[in-house]
């Protein structure tokens, strides 16, 4: 009987949360991309270290050993992987990402690209390696390299609105979801995704770059509070969040300044904050008993409003990433 109550309860909490987005049965099932960048096989034969067996500290100190002539050679002949390797020179990282995507991304520089499955990207607006502000943007829901508009429109706004003071990384580094379905609903892909963001911050700390402010909208909220423990960042800064899968900003373990906004024409405020198994994301991160900084967003509209020009909620963000607020 216990048990048959359990199952009960929670079917009904799936209802309600079914019930509660509005588009559930358009989301589709998508497999997280991880391991090995692509062409790992080939840098491997060539008797290089295996990558997946450096961490992004190792990876700058192998790179350090090398000549510069022998850096380049590599980015020549192995640009999928040298492209991807977090701790690598930024400067090499580009030459061959640019080898790779040809001008694809124009108007960025490339510092990951990954063609398997959706694809994946991080798109550079500004010095990454001079700069003493940076902000990395982490995306939610159906955003790959197809679909890349919505996340660069966020970085561009951020980048206008600290004057082009604080570089900006448009980072669609992990498989989102793709509608609303169960992948967003579970944390299946956020785990996945949190261990790329990781990598990738630890990355950026190894080249000696600013310790970023991290924003994270929607399901990338989840991400980044699977994340939160391991990650190097100065702020997390989450917009339209369905929650952290933390009860409250103590459990989730970061050092980091936690920062919430959501407007209240956003349709996420319709998901139940609810945490069944892996079932829901917990606890709303605006909630007063949640404990994050609130950031006013009364004036933007909508799930994707929050970069909006002439917004509070832009220029709270502003002050964030160009370090002006304390």
């Amino acid at each position: 009987m216990r048990r048959m109550s359990r199952t009960l309860i929670t079917a009904a909490l799936v209802t309600v949360v079914i019930g509660g987005t509005a588009g559930w049965a358009s989301g589709t099932s998508q497999e997280a991309v991880t391991g090995a960048p692509v062409g790992t096989a080939a840098w491997r034969a060539a008797g290089l270290p295996d990558p997946e067996r450096m961490d992004p500290a190792g990876v700058a100190r192998f790179f350090a050993g090398l000549s510069p002539v022998r850096q380049r050679e590599l980015a020549r002949t192995h640009p999928t992987v040298v492209g991807n390797l977090d701790g690598a020179p930024l400067e090499l990282r580009y030459e061959a990402n640019a080898r790779s995507t040809r001008g694809a991304f124009d108007g960025a520089r490339v510092l990951a690209h990954d063609t398997r499955g959706r694809g994946q990207v991080a798109l550079v607006y500004g010095d990454l390696a001079g700069a003493e502000h940076i902000a990395v943007i982490v995306p939610g829901s159906d955003v790959d390299t197809d679909h890349l508009r919505p996340l660069t429109e966020m970085a561009a706004s951020l980048r206008g609105a600290t004057g082009g003071r604080t570089a900006v990384v448009a980072w669609a580094g992990y498989t989102t979801p793709v509608g609303v379905g169960l992948d967003a609903a579970t944390g299946r892909l956020a785990e996945a995704g949190a261990d790329r963001l990781t990598r990738f911050t630890d990355g950026l700390a190894a080249v000696g770059a600013a310790e970023p402010s991290v924003f994270c909208h929607s399901y990338g909220s989840v991400v980044c509070g699977l994340a939160a423990r391991d990650l190097k960042a100065k702020d997390l800064v989450v917009l339209g969040s369905p929650g952290m899968r933390a009860g409250n900003v103590n459990e989730l373990g970061t050092s980091a300044r936690v920062w919430a906004a959501k407007d209240p024409t956003d349709w996420i405020d319709r998901i139940p904050n609810v945490e069944v198994g892996d079932l829901g994301h917990g606890t709303d991160p605006t909630d007063p008993a949640f404990g994050a900084r609130r950031i006013p967003a009364e004036d933007a509209a909508g799930h994707g409003g929050y970069f909006a020009p002439g917004t509070s909620s832009l220029r709270t963000f502003a002050a964030i990433a160009g370090g002006d607020v304390r």
